[in-house]
């Protein structure tokens, strides 16, 4: 947390998180720390459980001073899944929002379970096997009195506090813990250590630049890699981010109009929705990634003139590992980006045509999922794709995604991106379904008011045969987790059952 010790020096009064300063936030941090610390004795890892908010990430900070690794966990979560990722990562408390508190108790179906306010002094930790503590997502401005700070030294015990904070973490020291893919599978477990956050803010300023008057709208889930980054680059860089609960098309919207927001993360289905509705002149640059984009959106973005970085990226990486500004590079819009200062893109096991397995090397690679073995060298992110001769990364895509259908491999996304570019069709995902004769068979869900024949006979005339899908499915809408991806393997499991 050293960034936000040195930013409430050199930036105090500089808005930092909403209408909050790097000095407000400073205080925040020491008086939550101050609050929580009661709570937590002998605590290394507790879970977080909340939406986005500034009283969220300030609980994020506290924590780290506290030398505390955070579990994040996605809102969407059951209580089941919660204490099933509890478990796994070894943690016996839980905190979260006060809204989160609520839906504790309603999925347990008892009010009777003791939840501890954490605004309170008194010491609550006992021997129990799980530890419910709840904070308000309302910024409490009382907390600020508390003792003087120490900028220019190491910050001094005080009975003010009851436990010495660490401002300055080793680089080996784990920030956080993300699960990923807690919502189509047996999820993993990612700790994010300094190291890794420190390569990654100074390879995305150096991408993206910085200037004096960024503001980044925050939308995207902060329990996920996508949101709690651009609070991480933001602190970096002295900078500005507004953070708002969670998407709606009239959030963004409002908020690129009347914010002055200058960047925005978003994914593909949010953009595809809102991308003739865009006002935004002081907006530089909106980071698309999250999924595979359709290849008409990105078109629309540069006829538009919309500044679109396209990005690449995981939470085993922390984000960011390629990244391009399509209008410098529209002759490259199938691509997903050029690797960042430090990141090695490798092809391994490549066909005649080049195309084979995605390796990635870099400082900003996780050292291993919790309480599996270490990484040794690169990473296997289970996409293919290939590399042009500029350095360029094109995905084909995920490796689970691929259909092999009488011994033909089909790429998914190859078959969405033709059929994006049809008049009228909002959202669609190709899925693979069991099939006796050819093992596999690809089916597409999608919403749209075009007949089957229509679409059959628009994708004969651009794909070979074996490429069309089987079966159509319509839907009013497509099943997405919290950051707008489009889950398929519920799609799979519905088509399956039916």
């Amino acid at each position: 947390m050293k960034w936000l010790y040195e930013r409430a020096h050199t930036h105090r009064d500089k808005l930092f998180l909403n209408e909050l300063t790097y000095g407000d936030v400073l205080d925040l941090t020491i008086a939550t720390a101050k609050r929580l610390a009661p709570h937590l004795r002998g605590e290394s890892r507790i879970a977080l459980w909340a939406e986005n908010s500034v009283s969220m990430a300030i609980h994020v900070f506290a924590l780290s001073a506290l030398g505390i690794e955070t579990v994040l966990l996605n809102t969407n979560l059951t209580e089941r899944e919660v204490s099933e990722q509890m478990i796994s990562t070894g943690v016996s408390t839980l905190l979260m929002s006060e809204k989160m508190a609520q839906v504790l108790r309603t999925q347990k179906g008892t009010y009777d379970i003791e939840i501890i306010d954490v605004s309170t002094y008194e010491y609550s930790h006992s021997q129990v096997d799980r530890q419910y503590l709840c904070f308000s997502t309302c910024i409490d401005t009382d907390f600020k009195a508390i003792s003087p700070m120490h900028i220019d030294g190491d910050v001094e015990d005080s009975t003010d506090c009851e436990s010495n904070l660490n401002w300055n973490p080793c680089d080996e020291t784990v920030f956080c813990i993300i699960n990923t893919s807690a919502t189509t599978g047996k999820f993993k477990s990612v700790p994010v250590r300094w190291s890794q956050i420190e390569a990654h803010v100074k390879a995305s300023a150096k991408v993206l630049g910085v200037e004096e008057e960024d503001n980044w709208l925050v939308v995207l889930p902060m329990f996920h890699v996508s949101g709690l980054s651009i609070i991480l680059r933001t602190l970096y860089n002295g900078t500005r981010a507004t953070i708002r609960e969670k998407f709606s098309e009239q959030v963004v919207l409002d908020a690129l109009k009347t914010e002055e927001v200058t960047i925005v993360s978003l994914v593909p289905t949010v953009l595809q929705r809102i991308v003739e509705r865009i006002q935004a002149p002081t907006l530089r640059a909106i980071l698309l990634g999250g999924e595979f984009i359709p290849m008409p959106l990105l078109q629309e973005c540069v006829r538009r003139n919309l500044p679109v970085y396209k990005t690449y990226g995981m939470s085993e990486t922390f984000a960011q590992s390629t990244t391009f500004n399509v209008q410098n590079y529209p002759h490259k819009l199938a691509s997903v980006g050029y690797p960042l200062e430090g990141v090695t893109i490798e092809i391994r096991n490549p066909d005649e045509e080049g195309v084979g397995e995605v390796w990635i090397s870099s400082p900003m690679l996780m050292k291993g999922y919790l309480n599996k073995e270490s990484i040794k060298g690169a990473f296997n992110t289970d996409d293919i794709g290939y590399v042009d001769e500029d350095g360029f990364l094109y995905l084909l895509n995920r490796r689970k995604d691929i259909i092999i259908s009488g011994g033909e491999n089909i790429y998914p996304k190859e078959v969405e991106d033709v059929l994006y570019g049809m008049d009228g069709i909002l959202e669609c995902a190709v899925i693979p379904v069991s099939d006796p004769k050819w093992g596999q068979v690809p089916v597409l869900c999608v919403v749209t008011t075009h007949t089957e024949k229509d679409i059959v006979d628009y994708l004969l005339n651009r794909l070979a045969k074996y490429k069309v899908p089987k079966r159509i499915v319509y839907y009013d809408t497509l099943p997405k987790n919290g950051m707008g991806k489009i889950l398929r393997q519920e799609l799979i499991n519905k088509v399956e059952r039916a």
